[in-house]
């Protein structure tokens, strides 16, 4: 009997090139841009950037388990971006643009949190890890025209 569809939710940084990674993984099926981890209902990207909302810019990955696990998507997530940097991937800084894992479910907070260890221990990284692992809040996606954004303007504007 196949298996149901998925869901797995990261923040790695400005979402346009996470996005793209994540599309290219056989077995993911979508991925829509937006906003999670904050306090205030249906932020815009406006407020999320006044760093006042909490949120992060994130994505939300519809998954098939039988093609992808999870723990091959946390492989590509902890190969995107630097993991060790508080708020801040390249040059975009604030905690929109911080690393977070949240997880869906017990089974992924499991996984997530064995992984997280593995890396810390395998030397990969001089510093610490500082990815936040925590329950998933409400997703809101994010204005159209952040969807597929370098699908339409091109790798040049993300600094991935």
């Amino acid at each position: 009997m196949k298996k149901s569809m998925e869901k797995a939710t990261f923040a790695a940084g400005c979402f346009w090139g996470v996005e793209a990674e994540f599309r290219k993984i056989k077995g993911v099926k979508n991925v829509v841009v937006g906003y999670t981890g904050g306090t205030c209902e249906n932020p815009t990207y406006e407020q999320v950037c006044t760093h006042a909302t909490g949120h992060a810019e994130a994505v939300e990955i519809e998954f098939d388990p039988e093609i992808v696990s999870y723990d091959e998507l946390l492989n590509v997530f902890w190969n995107i971006h630097n993991p060790t940097t508080f708020n801040r991937q390249g040059p975009d800084i604030g905690s929109q643009y911080r690393s977070a894992i949240f997880y869906h479910a017990p089974e992924q907070e499991r996984i997530a949190k064995v992984s997280k260890k593995q890396l810390d221990k395998s030397g990969k990284f001089s510093k610490s890890v500082v990815t936040e692992i925590t329950a998933v809040s409400k997703f809101y996606r994010a204005e159209e025209y952040h969807q597929r954004y370098l699908e339409k303007h091109g790798l040049a504007q993300c600094h991935l």
